[in-house]
């Protein structure tokens, strides 16, 4: 008797621990696109035409970001004055903006505040123009694009091509939810980078033209970070071709999980997907 309830205990248990550690089922996202990896291990959890290339919006502004902090000597708090150019441009693609005033002085820090939590196109350029090469601000913006497809191949991002610094495509930049991912893990290994893409929002102390201050106020567009236990950045996208996207990551109990949706048909169903797969990849 003692036996057969031992017996019958052993296989309630095993049944038990099987139905407990069963692999959630494979989540239905509408995006068009989608990939997530344990950041740990680097271990795909889901992929969705994870390399098939597609306009990726201003998670572009990643790689602007990871080239500016991969530079030799990098002075932080280095300061750009602000430049008319940088506002026309803004006006002329009726891009997103960091809302920078022409002729303040804004530090190094400070732009990649505005690049990344308001999207600033306008913060997009002055980073370029600050840290591309050449004798004219064509020629500047021209090589720091090329810094950024040399990193995309150092990277081994194979589906990738960059045509410019904030991702308003002129014809051919495009990436993948696989290596927007990949991107996206190396960038957070730089600590100021993970300190900004995890910022809700921010107030900064800018300079003046006239040697005064003003204070500039940017939220980060990415509300996973308000709406997602654990969550870590890192960078939404959006426009007319790249519908909705979101490069994003989170942790949870030690473990990271890191992922990107591409071509989400809406700011709401980008949401969904992405909490979706969060919630897919801490499962696995």
């Amino acid at each position: 008797m003692t036996v057969t309830i031992t017996t019958s205990a052993v296989l309630a248990g095993g049944l038990f621990t099987g139905q407990a550690y069963a692999a959630p089922p494979t989540p239905s996202i509408t995006a068009q696109g989608g990939f997530v990896m344990n950041n740990g291990t680097g271990t795909t959890l889901f992929g969705k035409a994870a390399d098939t290339r597609r306009s990726t919006g201003s998670t572009t502004k990643i790689m602007t970001a990871k080239v500016v902090l991969a530079q030799r000597g990098l002075n932080l708090d280095a300061k750009v004055t602000i430049d008319k150019a940088y506002s026309d441009y803004i006006v002329s693609k009726n891009a997103s903006s960091a809302r920078l005033i022409v002729g303040d002085k804004v530090t190094v820090r400070q732009l990649l505040y505005g690049l990344m939590l308001p999207s600033g196109c306008d913060a997009a350029y002055a980073l370029a123009d600050k840290f591309g090469t050449g004798t004219t601000r064509a020629a500047r913006v021209k090589s720091f694009i090329g810094k950024m497809n040399t990193e995309a191949r150092n990277l081994g991002m194979r589906n990738t091509h960059f045509d410019s610094f904030d991702g308003i495509s002129n014809g051919s930049n495009y990436s993948t939810p696989r290596d927007l991912t990949k991107l996206a893990s190396s960038a957070m290994k730089n600590p100021t980078f993970r300190t900004v893409v995890a910022t809700k929002s921010t107030k900064q102390k800018v300079t003046t033209k006239t040697g005064g201050y003003r204070y500039m106020s940017w939220s980060n567009t990415n509300k996973l970070l308000s709406t997602y236990s654990g969550a870590i950045g890192v960078k939404t996208g959006s426009g007319p071709q790249a519908k909705y996207c979101l490069v994003f990551a989170a942790t949870r109990g030690g473990k990271t999980v890191i992922g990107a949706v591409l071509a989400s048909s809406s700011e709401a169903n980008r949401a969904t997907d992405v909490k979706k797969l969060l919630d897919y990849g801490f499962a696995r």
